[in-house]
């Protein structure tokens, strides 16, 4: 795989995280003005692209498949500061914030970014390969995950509502973490090969694994050097740390407008989700256009671990100090778009091949997942 190049898109992959992070400082204490919220939005889009490259560069580094975990758990950062601090702003309907901003980073997930990975792989290599098995036991961790978090809570009798009681809630926390972490000893320690990218046929039957040191068959192998990836890596933190603030300044223009608009208040958690996830639906979509769909797929099943095994945990710690309640049960539209999601995704995966029309079937999911959100 070629590194990126230290010339030109250095230069502005250097400025892009320092001007946003200056634009957060600047503005943090007054951002009323539209000129200001548009140059916060500008900063905010010149950030993420940033942390993409930065995330690229550190994840060459490191070799698959753990430069796919520096994105998803970074990103995943973001999630969880954005979640904490605005149910301890006290606001609107705080109760199901969390639950609103996960399941939508998990519908993302699983039918965004994997529906169009998919759909830009097959596309223009005619069929998307990847390893089943390492690909079925993301997507097994990540319907577990799902279903303990997000499912039980409204089948549990011990507490109103949706939510869980304190004991509840403290073993979901654990079960979450320990999930997490099983899953990331299984794909980076025991059985990495399963998620390294694959060779395939014509006919898309995987045949064996890919060089993982020409990935994108150029012929040329560039790793960065250890002061290039360090750099990166700082900058990717700096471009976390503005997207995140930034974010927080348009959180309220984003409230305002969506109460102004009509729409539910749940709509927040969408397009917080949507934002804070664009560094990796960029990097997924990137991947299959190499014909790297497995990096593409774990990059979507890893963040869709990542928003769950890491955030509930956070949120169950800072419901300690957080006045209010706490709902994690999905509602029943949400419960049968999650459904119909797992479905679809164990159909795409089983065969580790897939066409474009596997990528339109989850997209098509998504766009349900947002209609309905819009309009319930």
């Amino acid at each position: 795989m070629t590194s990126p190049s230290v010339g030109g898109p250095l230069r502005w992959t250097l400025a892009a995280p320092l001007l946003a992070f200056l634009v957060l400082l600047s503005t943090w204490a007054a951002h009323e003005h539209w000129a200001v919220l548009s140059l916060i939005a500008i900063s905010l889009v010149g950030a993420v692209i940033a942390a993409v490259h930065h995330a690229e560069v550190v994840a060459h580094k490191v070799g698959e498949p753990f430069g796919s975990l520096v994105l998803a758990v970074a990103v995943t950062v973001i999630e969880v500061a954005l979640i904490v601090t605005l149910m301890s702003s006290g606001g609107k309907d705080t109760s199901t914030y969390a639950r609103d901003t996960v399941f939508a980073a998990v519908m993302i997930c699983l039918n965004g970014i994997v529906g169009l990975s998919l759909l830009v792989g097959a596309a223009r290599h005619r069929l998307a390969s990847f390893n089943a098995s390492g690909t079925g036991s993301a997507l097994a961790t990540v319907i577990t995950l799902a279903s303990i978090t997000m499912v039980l809570p409204r089948f549990t009798t011990s507490a109103p509502g949706g939510a869980f009681t304190t004991s509840q809630l403290a073993f979901a926390a654990v079960a979450s973490l320990f999930l997490y972490a099983l899953f990331v000893f299984t794909q980076t320690v025991r059985h990495r090969t399963f998620f390294l990218p694959v060779r395939s046929d014509e006919y898309g039957r995987m045949t064996g694994l890919m060089d993982l040191e020409d990935q994108d068959g150029d012929g040329y192998a560039d790793p960065p050097t250890a002061r290039q990836a360090w750099t990166s890596a700082v900058l990717l933190v700096v471009s976390l740390i503005s997207v995140v603030g930034l974010a927080k300044l348009l959180s309220p223009t984003i409230e305002s407008g969506v109460e102004s608009l009509g729409f539910p208040q749940a709509v927040v958690g969408v397009v917080i989700a949507l934002l804070v996830l664009s560094p990796e639906t960029v990097a997924a979509a990137r991947n299959a256009h190499r014909d790297r769909t497995q990096i593409s797929l774990n990059l979507a099943y890893g963040s869709a671990m990542a928003s769950i095994g890491l955030t509930i945990p956070t949120i169950a710690i800072a419901m300690i100090w957080i006045e209010g309640p706490l709902d994690l049960g999905l509602e029943a539209t949400q419960m049968v778009l999650l459904a119909m999601s797992v479905t679809v995704s164990i159909l795409t995966v089983v065969s580790g091949r897939a066409k474009t029309l596997h990528g339109g079937l989850h997209l098509a999911l998504l766009a349900a997942f947002l209609f309905v959100s819009v309009q319930p």
